[in-house]
């Protein structure tokens, strides 16, 4: 099996090289509106949010940033299947400016946002990221009534493009070999997930450092597992190091990032070096697990590629890939797969 993964540097408002309808699965982390560290990305999107941070207008800010982000979700309406899934990590922003402190709630406004455009909220899903284990709190401390909670949790908010779910063509061989473990699905699929834990960024250059936000590997690879099948492909507008992009070569599906900041384009070669042994890794553990899981379960079938039994009649065929090398041409990769075997 082969997938392909291209990246286009460009601006994410305008995706030229994806066609209608040709995406089956997007997962991104957008720029959180008001968070400071993206005030110079907005301002340059659109010059008059930055008259309105400087002038203190947070509301008229918060609400410039979302209308410059609302061009991308408008061209995920239109690359996405019928059916298909967008799964936007996002966290709230909290910020003094022009009134005091408030929260700025990114969730509810994507939200609606979103619907507008006639996409589906599904049940979303809540994440710890811990920050700052010695001040839980902001605000005066130890005199009430002024102090407030930090922030520890971000979201996955979770969209169908359309109300109607996803068609496969019958038998969907693709669709059966990409099922995940029946123990898999009772912890993913929950709404709240407390063993994702947020990441540090290992780049060399410290202004990279700074402007990067990247999410755990973990996210993106469960949610391309739990959303997408063989064949698909998974779309970030917001690439940033391309930690999508990896999920996806891991996952074995194919993917498309579009990211404005060339720097971190190049970054990217040094982080699929090491794809080959990561996706090994990644796929021992779940079949270590499963067979963990199964020693102990009352199981009623057999798996058809592997030694061990499994709950239900839909992971008979589960098929778990590595990677076995890849070629980059350009800004595109094309990425060998081979089965993992007992």
């Amino acid at each position: 099996m082969e997938t392909e993964h291209r990246i286009h540097v460009g601006d994410a408002r305008e995706l030229d090289g994806v066609s209608d309808g040709s995406v089956e699965l997007v997962v991104t982390s957008p720029p959180y509106p008001m968070i400071e560290m993206w005030d110079d990305l907005f301002g340059a999107l659109d010059p008059a949010i930055e008259d309105r941070l400087a002038a203190g207008e947070a509301d008229a800010a918060f609400e410039a940033m979302h209308d410059a982000l609302g061009p991308v979700w408008d061209e995920l309406a239109r690359v996405l299947v019928d059916g298909g899934i967008a799964a936007i990590n996002v966290g709230d922003a909290t910020r003094s400016l022009g009134g005091g402190f408030q929260v700025f709630p990114n969730r509810a406004e994507l939200v609606a946002r979103l619907r507008d455009r006639g996409f589906a909220l599904l049940p979303e899903i809540v994440w710890r990221k811990p920050a700052n284990g010695h001040t839980k709190f902001m605000g005066s401390g130890m005199v009430p009534p002024n102090a407030y909670p930090t922030l520890e949790h971000e979201y996955v908010l979770v969209f169908r493009n359309g109300t109607e779910p996803r068609s496969f063509e019958p038998g969907a061989d693709r669709r059966y070999e990409a099922a995940y473990f029946w123990e898999e699905r009772n912890e993913w699929f929950s709404d709240l997930w407390t063993d994702v834990r947020g990441t540090g960024q290992s780049l060399d250059a410290e202004a990279l450092r700074d402007r990067s936000a990247a999410y755990p590997f973990e996210i993106p690879h469960r949610l391309v597992q739990m959303y997408s099948a063989y064949g698909d492909t998974v779309l970030d507008p917001f690439w940033g190091t391309g930690t999508t992009t990896l999920a996806a070569m891991v996952a074995g599906r194919d993917s498309v990032g579009y990211e404005l900041d060339r720097e971190f384009r190049a970054v990217f070669d040094d982080r699929v070096a090491g794809v080959g042994s990561l996706a090994d890794r990644v796929a021992r553990e779940r079949l270590d697990a499963h067979r963990a899981f199964a020693a102990d379960a009352d199981l009623g079938y057999d798996a058809e590629h592997y030694d061990f039994g499994v709950k239900t009649k839909q992971e008979r065929r589960i098929r778990l890939y590595t990677v076995d090398g890849y070629e980059r041409e350009g800004d595109r990769y094309v990425v060998a797969h081979e089965p993992v075997e007992e």
